[in-house]
């Protein structure tokens, strides 16, 4: 228990604070059990040993953080560390990578539930880099755990993370409603059609902090750990079907938004239809892509999406063979409104209906109403248009929803 106490304070001692997600003041803390779930790379670990660091004294072993993937549980159980920890006192246990623990097995989630019912007054922060086994998990922890899912930094996020520019988060709502409100706010302080095509390039992961030269590197290799590692160990892929996966990823690459056909897709990497279908599934839930339905309502285990799409821009610049302008726009989009709304495949009548009460047409300065005429609620977001107009509103306010 020593050794964990001092690598635990040897981690946080390395935290810097200098820059925090506004994440950290929705979470509620307090809670006996908190869930922080996310793709691999957006910031969860760092999120979590800021708020350590700003609310325990370093030495402080009330709290103890550690992560499941490391040696340190190879010889040791959720449940033997918590009795010990809370015999010495420990108040706030933290375990990161928990999807890790065992090599991936189910029993993180039923020793966790043991702990909660056994130390009531023990406060748990649990979190891991992939939504795939967390959900698995809470199967058993959906009464007792306070969840939140993280996302990459938002374009809102970005100009503070990356040039100290301080906006709050605006509502779809406000958006619609007071445009040139927000228009006027973040044009006082910056030029954010320029800085917007930088954020589309480089931005949304957070480790961009540690430098731009390996940044796309790093983005691969969050791809292929999810396809190579976690998809085998947690979704039970067959090992001999992770080259077809990375067939379909390069596949979908190559023409995105990729309008699916299962059975050519099928063909074209022999295995099943319903096989790609579930593919697709396990790779949205990992935050790789962005599976849009035509009606989300009658989405069954077998439906198959009418769209996909990488799931945020920077992806597509680290993977796609060469970008396409109108497939950015829509990367952006789908990856903002996701976070929070109902999107769906608008098929005939715009791109996006959103929250099944309003219609989205996304394009650059010279897309008009043409395609969404006469249909209410009905708005065109535009790349490279500097100032609202009407109806007509910057593609780049989008970024401001979380």
């Amino acid at each position: 228990m020593d050794a964990l106490f001092r690598k635990s304070d040897r981690l946080l001692a390395n935290t810097s604070t200098k820059i925090v997600r506004d994440k950290m003041n929705e979470i509620h803390w307090g809670a006996q059990l908190v869930s922080i779930v996310g793709a691999k790379g957006v910031g969860k670990s760092t999120l979590i040993k800021q708020f350590l660091k700003k609310n325990y004294e370093l030495g402080d072993h009330r709290v103890l953080y550690c992560s499941a993937d490391t040696v340190d549980f190879s010889m040791r159980t959720l449940v033997g560390l918590a009795e010990e920890f809370v015999i010495r006192g420990g108040e706030l246990l933290v375990i990161d990578e928990i999807h890790k623990y065992k090599s991936g097995t189910s029993d993180w989630s039923r020793e966790i539930k043991e702990i909660y019912d056994l130390y009531p007054t023990l406060k748990m922060i649990v979190s891991g880099s992939s939504l795939l086994r967390l959900k698995e998990g809470d199967a058993d922890l959906s009464r007792r755990a306070v969840k939140y899912t993280m996302p990459g930094l938002s374009f809102r996020e970005a100009l503070r993370f990356y040039h100290g520019l301080t906006f709050p988060i605006w509502s779809l709502e406000d958006i619609l409603a007071h445009p040139y409100d927000l228009w006027q706010e973040v044009s006082s302080k910056c030029k954010p059609v320029a800085l917007f095509k930088e954020y589309l390039e480089k931005g949304y992961y957070p480790f961009l902090l540690e430098g731009e030269g390996e940044y796309y590197t790093k983005i691969e290799q969050v791809v292929n750990y999810i396809i190579e590692t976690e998809l085998p160990r947690i979704c039970k892929v067959d090992v001999s079907n992770v080259r077809k996966l990375q067939a379909l990823i390069a596949l979908i690459c190559s023409e995105v938004p990729f309008e699916l056909n299962t059975n050519k897709v099928a063909a074209a990497l022999e295995i099943g239809r319903d096989t790609v279908v579930e593919y697709l599934k396990y790779l949205g839930d990992a935050k790789v892509l962005n599976l849009l339905y035509s009606d989300k309502k009658k989405i069954g285990k077998l439906s198959k999406p009418d769209k996909v799409y990488l799931e945020n821009p920077n992806i597509l610049y680290a993977l796609a063979p060469k970008v396409e302008i109108g497939t950015l726009r829509e990367t952006f989009a789908t990856s903002c409104l996701s976070e929070s709304h109902n999107i769906e495949y608008g098929k005939a009548q715009g791109d996006f209906k959103v929250d099944s009460k309003y219609t989205f047409e996304i394009g650059g300065r010279s897309k008009d109403f043409s395609q969404i005429s006469g249909i209410a609620d009905s708005y065109i977001f535009a790349d490279d248009w500097d100032i609202p107009s009407g109806a007509k509103l910057p593609l780049w306010m989008l970024g401001f929803l979380y």
